[in-house]
């Protein structure tokens, strides 16, 4: 058959199916006004994959997927007419309704480390005229912003070349904190020392576990002579080289600790990559979305079934919503079963994607929201 005879066909096809199409998107949204449930309406999903796929031969594969996806748009169509009043409406209309001006660029930021820090460092660029109050660990900087001391804390969340800090995922679900902002900032790394120190005189090389991981290279070209050993923070790292009585204990930091610890570089630029940056989240005690948000981030736990994900994914897929970042972790007591961090772009201020989070709040096992912001 001659090309152009296959493609008047379709188009006579496609003029047929069209009206047939927007008919039972319509058909679909009203179901979910007759009060169906989502048992009964997955009962007739499966019922129609069954009838469709046994009639189709070769091309059951493809006929399962043309219809589980029809099931995904109507399905998102009927959330966008028929909004189901979730927790999740409250607390946007409710965190929408303070219309918050341009994001603020002062008081009492909570960073973990101390001065010298590459949060430090974040916390300054994005806080010009901040206060700044340091904390040990990561827990410590979300109980200050949970429990008011500092109006926002600043936290590395991921590495471009090193990747995830897990613990971060494990706080942001046990503490009461929204995500307002986040922002990157480019590291490099370099190994400090006291005046005077040479490579070869160096023992110990100290830093933070993420840091030693940008610098994993640099580390395994010592041959393992040397004793590498992980801290707190880097700038913790070179505060503490400062102190070595013979000047033979080095940290991996950035370039501003020389000045602040009376330090040199021995060796510059050692992380593995160039292109190497840390992304930080600032969190805040209260829910605030700012204007130009355009990041959301959740996290869920699904159903242990088959299909489970796939169903949160063809929901993304159905509204066009471009997924960013997918992250499991283990869920701490339970064996094998896992959470997952969500990471999208969109704003609620589009009632389809409101929509859409109040359907994920109502399908899965647990849903936060974590918070919609973006990104400098």
């Amino acid at each position: 058959m001659p090309i152009d005879e296959i493609r008047k066909k379709i188009d006579r096809l496609d003029r047929e199916l069209f009206p047939k199409l927007l008919e039972r998107m319509e058909l679909s949204a009203q179901a979910s006004e007759e009060e169906l449930s989502p048992a009964e309406i997955k009962t007739r999903e499966r019922e129609m994959l069954r009838w469709a796929t046994e009639k189709s031969g070769d091309m059951e594969p493809y006929i399962h997927r043309f219809y589980n996806s029809l099931f995904e748009l109507g399905r998102a169509y009927r959330e966008c007419k028929n909004p189901a009043g979730t927790k999740i409406r409250s607390i946007l209309s409710e965190t929408l309704s303070k219309n918050p001006g341009d994001f603020p660029q002062n008081g009492i930021i909570a960073v973990q480390g101390v001065e010298g820090a590459n949060s430090q460092m974040a916390a300054d660029s994005l806080f010009p005229r901040g206060n700044l109050m340091f904390f040990k660990s990561f827990e410590a900087v979300f109980d200050a912003v949970e429990n008011g001391l500092c109006r926002f804390g600043l936290i590395p969340i991921e590495n471009s070349s090193n990747g995830s800090v897990r613990a971060v995922y494990d706080l942001l679900n046990r503490k009461n904190v929204s995500i307002v902002r986040s922002t990157r900032l480019c590291i490099r790394h370099e190994l400090l020392a006291k005046p005077g120190a040479t490579l070869e005189k160096i023992k110990e090389i100290r830093s933070h576990e993420q840091a030693l991981g940008q610098c994993s290279e640099f580390l395994k070209s010592l041959g393992g002579k040397i004793s590498v050993v992980p801290c707190a923070n880097t700038a913790m790292a070179a505060e503490i080289a400062s102190r070595s009585e013979f000047g033979d204990i080095a940290a991996i930091a950035s370039h501003p600790a020389c000045e602040l610890y009376g330090l040199v570089p021995i060796a510059k630029n050692i992380q593995n990559s160039d292109n190497n940056y840390t992304r930080f989240i600032c969190i805040s005690k209260e829910r605030e979305i700012y204007p130009g948000a355009d990041r959301i981030s959740l996290i869920l736990a699904l159903k242990h079934r088959p299909g489970a994900l796939y169903e949160v994914l063809a929901r993304l897929t159905a509204l066009e919503i471009n997924l960013i970042k997918l992250e499991s972790y283990p869920i701490v007591g339970h064996d094998f079963e896992f959470m997952f961090f969500f990471e999208m772009q969109g704003s609620v201020r589009d009632t389809r994607v409101a929509a859409m989070l109040e359907a994920l709040e109502q399908t899965c096992e647990s849903f936060k929201f974590l918070g919609n912001y973006s990104e400098s």
